[in-house]
């Protein structure tokens, strides 16, 4: 991603960040200088029912071709069947997806990096095993329908490497692991 476009985004990240009450997904169109017209999303705090709704309904709301639309990813996780759900409407809509030095992108939100059609990284990817039932999670993944099968279909049909969801699968959800700029390049996260 060129420095001009990361400035923009950026800035538009600033905008979406000055409203009084913050949503978990936003969706804003802008006119880049270069590039012409841009759709940015913006994923942030923990991915519940009901994002990928509001994420259809941002997109909806702003028709048009665009030069580049990239979704901003600054999220602790969360539901992994609403992370899937949400990662296949980036992919079909044609979504890069970018990290910035400010965010992090943990627990299932490294579902929604994995459908980025471009993926830039210059925060923080942390991964762990989802919270199962009789854990302390209210979304967890087996109530919600995201089994270790449908997991691996989405890697599969995002072109992950099915070694990520080993990894993830083997670290404690207590426990965060980090992934190196190897790691993210191994598991096509970059």
């Amino acid at each position: 991603m060129s420095r001009t476009v990361f400035q923009f985004v950026i800035i538009c990240v600033a905008a979406l960040c000055s409203s009084a009450a913050l949503a978990k997904v936003e969706v804003q169109a802008g006119q880049h200088k270069s590039l012409g017209l841009i759709l940015v999303a913006k994923v942030s705090e923990d991915i519940a029912p009901g994002d990928y709704e509001l994420l259809l309904k941002g997109i909806k709301a702003n028709p048009g071709k665009y030069a580049k639309k990239i979704v901003m990813l600054d999220s602790i996780g969360g539901s992994v069947s609403e992370a899937i759900r949400i990662g296949r409407l980036l992919r079909e809509t044609g979504f890069d997806a970018l990290v910035p030095s400010i965010g992090v992108c943990q627990g299932s939100c490294v579902y929604l990096l994995a459908a980025g059609h471009a993926k830039t990284v210059r925060g923080y990817v942390g991964i762990h095993r989802p919270y199962y039932a009789g854990s302390d999670s209210v979304h967890s993944a087996s109530a919600l329908g995201a089994s270790r099968a449908s997991q691996a279909d989405y890697f599969k049909e995002m072109q992950i490497p099915s070694a990520l969801l080993d990894v993830i699968n083997s670290t404690e959800p207590s426990r965060m692991r980090v992934l190196t700029p190897a790691e993210l390049a191994r598991y096509r996260l970059k």
